[in-house]
């Protein structure tokens, strides 16, 4: 293996959160409500899909133009944006940056594929620019979260052959996409829930280059 490629919300931050504030507050405004369990069907999943299943929830997908479709969700980016605006290092999960760091001295390369459209924003704020060797977000692809793009793209910027790669991820799509693109694929959640991954772990803690080279 030569590269490890991450997923943001979720493994390296809780931003996931503050997308399902974001989100349940545009349902509200729709008369559409969203709960958590819900809220699990739209994790790694782009902002745009994330909105059609909202509305599909509602019966309301036939109800809005492309145009007004597009102003929802920027009205739900702009609401994410404001509340993820204090985030800081403080913010970064348990364990992250010093399985960063490890990976770094041993000299493995390290990318970023993430759903979302502001990951260099949330990179930036949590100071952890400088860890990565490149990161893919869902401004720079055509295919979300099942697809493997974002991730394949990852690995062609570090330039190492998908196969040499781990993904990381703690959402079902996001799995689906690391095994489409042919990389070992790290969960970090419930192994009932992430049933595709070939290792699971419950806590970034036990995020450790030991713990998972010994299980591959």
């Amino acid at each position: 293996m030569k590269a490890f490629i991450f997923d943001l919300d979720g493994v390296i931050t809780d931003s996931a959160e503050y997308h399902y504030l974001a989100w349940k507050a545009l349902g509200e405004d729709l008369g559409i409500p969203i709960d958590r369990e819900f809220n699990e069907t739209l994790k790694g999943v782009s902002r745009t899909e994330s909105l059609e299943r909202i509305l599909r929830l509602g019966h309301r997908e036939n109800d809005f133009s492309l145009e007004e479709k597009e102003k929802l969700a920027t009205k739900k980016n702009s609401h994410y944006v404001s509340l993820i605006a204090k985030i800081t290092s403080a913010d970064i999960l348990p364990g992250i940056e010093t399985f960063l760091s490890e990976l770094r001295e041993a000299g493995y390369k390290i990318g970023m594929a993430s759903a979302s459209k502001n990951a260099q924003m949330v990179t930036r704020q949590l100071g952890l620019l400088h860890a990565f060797d490149h990161i893919v977000d869902a401004a720079t692809v055509m295919d979300s979260k099942p697809h493997p793009e974002v991730f394949l793209k990852a690995a062609e910027a570090l330039a190492v052959d998908p196969k040499d790669c781990i993904g990381v991820e703690d959402a079902v799509a996001g799995i689906e996409a690391i095994r489409a693109a042919g990389m070992f694929a790290v969960g970090i959640g419930e192994r009932n829930v992430l049933i595709e991954a070939d290792i699971v772990f419950t806590d970034t803690r036990d995020l450790t280059l030991e713990n998972v080279l010994t299980r591959i």
